[in-house]
């Protein structure tokens, strides 16, 4: 009590004002709110017992639900076990029915015939692993076994009392569970009716000792056992109630079940079984009461009138189920309590704590504001710089362009006198061949002058195709790329530099391959690359014996790579690691960019150029574009 109030009173209510509530307590008296605490404690502790109690009994119902869902899912597994094995001992009898091993032993019987059957019948036995396989005339009397020559041999056995021989010779095949009359062990009997040509000639016999099947029932920890249409227990993982009854029978059914499995004198006690509601029994195998969950089916069509049962063990499951809950529940309660007390406790400080808040949210969105401020200038300056670097890089790829004009301009300044001889030879060619046609003209061979005048058409045709190769060679490039030839490329690089390679002597050796492989490029900065290519070269090998140049072309799944070799004195090391830096260079008179710019052409049509390092003499150079389709 004195805690209570010390708790309200840090919340701002006098003590005073707690003594004389009157909704709180309605009598004034010490004993009047005494008694009224009492009865609401009293009120509060039943109300805790009945939740409790009830989460205690929805945690047991989930354990035995739980079970259930295990049972049943359990239950088609033991259920197969034993189909599995009856389902496999059912095809030897009726195998066996139409053996002519079988039917030619019943035809015409004889003794070699008899014991060939049996070491046939005690192969299958042992294969199958069946407990016994006999064959029974048409009187009962047992032929030929399985077990034959064994004390507890069936042959020469009367079995024309057993139903599955009687039901067998009238229906064709029959199954019985019943006692061995010579091995006294239980089993399942499969018959199955050997016709001949005029008629019935035997039975064949096999019965399946359940043994394997109950003792992994009894290893799986389940109780497991079997009942005949009239609830009787058959096949079990619990050897004292086989032969017993679900429920007390009358006497007439007694001697019907007797009857049945042929049983005389037995007395089918009752099973110690009782249903406890819902799938819960009770029973006592081990000969302890106890509680089980309990799930049931037929076998169907592998044992006709069968049914299978499966118990679980549930007291203890369900007992600590109960248990947890309860504990659970009681822990959650006292958590809620005290967190009900704390909520009560600082209910004061919350609301102290959202005064503050207030003021600081307030204090917040005036500094947050200031910062957006600070962020928008920030923002703009940032737009401005990125600007003025987009300006910046624009500049660049126009340098960048006008440096690779200037290259294209400087190659063409380069090869002029090349191209120069090349046009004078096809000039002179024409004014001979016009001086010649004006006298045969005057001579009046006007047949020959035709002859002469074409020669003048092919020798301008030649001039035009070396000017307009000039023409498109110095022409400004676009950044377009297309499908192209890799060949027409290579014959147009050597075209501009044809008159430097004649003057020069080196020898041009071109590995074609069958068909030119496309590629995606511009022609004319794809051959600005290679010009600079075989300039360098014709370069490296001047005053070199037997100057030769290598033009390969490989084709690969996606790249087509063209390499420029020579067999010069090749790259020092120091200018090897610098080659594609700017102003590097080995020539007297070079500036060191046309690698650079060749270099940046080839990646700006998506390829690349790079220096072969496994080259042995000279140099070499690859450049690989992306293959078009």
């Amino acid at each position: 009590m004195a805690g209570l109030e010390n708790a309200v009173a840090e919340d701002g209510i006098d003590k005073g004002t707690l003594q004389h509530a009157p909704l709180m307590f309605p009598g004034r008296s010490a004993a009047g709110r005494s008694l009224w605490l009492a009865v609401l404690l009293a009120l509060l502790g039943a109300a805790l017992g009945f939740v409790v109690f009830a989460t205690g009994q929805i945690a047991g119902a989930g354990a035995e639900y739980a079970l259930r869902n295990r049972a049943l899912a359990a239950l088609p597994l033991v259920a197969d076990s034993l189909k599995a094995d009856v389902e496999k001992q059912r095809l030897i009898p009726l195998i066996l029915a139409r053996d002519g091993a079988v039917q030619e032993m019943f035809c015409s019987p004889s003794s070699a015939k008899e014991a060939a059957l049996d070491d046939k019948l005690r192969g299958i036995a042992r294969d199958a692993t069946a407990s016994v396989v006999y064959v029974i005339n048409t009187e009962g009397i047992a032929v030929a076994a399985s077990n034959a020559g064994e004390p507890t041999s069936f042959v020469g056995n009367d079995y024309r009392y057993r139903h599955y021989f009687t039901e067998a010779m009238a229906n064709g095949t029959a199954t019985q569970y019943a006692l061995g009359t010579t091995s006294a062990r239980p089993g399942l009997y499969l018959a199955s009716r050997v016709d001949g040509s005029e008629g019935p000639l035997g039975v064949v016999v096999v019965k399946v000792e359940l043994d394997r099947v109950e003792s992994s029932w009894r290893e799986s920890g389940f109780v497991v056992f079997t009942t005949d249409e009239r609830g009787a227990v058959l096949a079990t993982s619990v050897p004292q109630w086989r032969f017993g009854d679900l429920s007390p029978l009358s006497e007439e059914e007694t001697e019907t079940t007797r009857d049945h499995l042929q049983l005389s004198g037995a007395t089918f006690k009752p099973v110690p079984l009782s249903q406890r509601g819902g799938n819960m029994v009770t029973a006592s195998p081990a000969g302890r009461s106890a509680g089980f969950v309990a799930v049931s089916r037929d076998l169907g069509k592998a044992v006709p009138g069968w049914r299978l049962s499966l118990l679980i063990p549930a007291d203890a499951e369900i007992s600590s189920a109960a248990i947890t809950g309860r504990v659970t529940t009681l822990l959650a309660l006292i958590l809620l309590g005290f967190v009900v007390f704390v909520i009560v406790r600082r209910r004061r400080a919350i609301r102290q704590r959202q005064e503050a808040l207030a003021r600081i949210n307030t204090e917040l969105e005036y500094r947050v504001n200031l910062r957006t401020a600070d962020l928008r200038r920030t923002d703009q300056a940032l737009a401005h710089e990125i600007a003025e670097r987009e300006n910046a890089e624009e500049r660049v790829r126009r340098l960048r362009d006008e440096l690779a004009q200037a290259n294209r301009l400087s190659i063409l300044g380069q090869i002029a006198a090349g191209v120069a001889h090349e046009i004078n030879q096809p000039v002179a060619a024409i004014r001979t061949y016009a001086e010649s046609a004006a006298r045969l003209l005057q001579n009046g061979r006007s047949q020959d002058t035709a002859g002469n005048l074409s020669s003048i058409v092919a020798m301008t045709g030649r001039i035009g195709s070396i000017t307009e190769t000039l023409r498109s060679f110095s022409r400004r490039a676009t950044g377009a790329r297309w499908p192209l030839p890799a060949e027409e490329a290579i014959d147009g690089a050597l075209s501009l530099l044809s008159g430097r390679i004649r003057d020069s002597g080196v020898m041009i050796e071109r590995k074609r391959t069958d068909s030119s492989p496309m590629v995606m490029a511009s022609r004319i900065r794809l051959e600005q690359i290679l010009v600079n290519l075989l300039q360098n070269a014709l370069d490296a090998l001047e005053d070199q014996p037997e100057p030769q140049v290598e033009i390969a072309l490989t084709a690969k799944e996606e790249m087509v790579a063209i390499s420029v070799r020579d067999n010069g004195p090749g790259l020092a090391p120091d200018i090897r690691r610098n080659l594609f830096m700017p102003f590097t260079t080995s020539k007297e008179k070079g500036l060191g960019l046309g690698l650079v710019i060749s270099e940046e052409i080839a990646r700006e049509l998506g390829g690349s150029l790079r220096l072969d390092t496994n080259h042995e003499k000279g140099a070499s150079f690859t450049v690989e574009l992306r293959r078009a389709a």
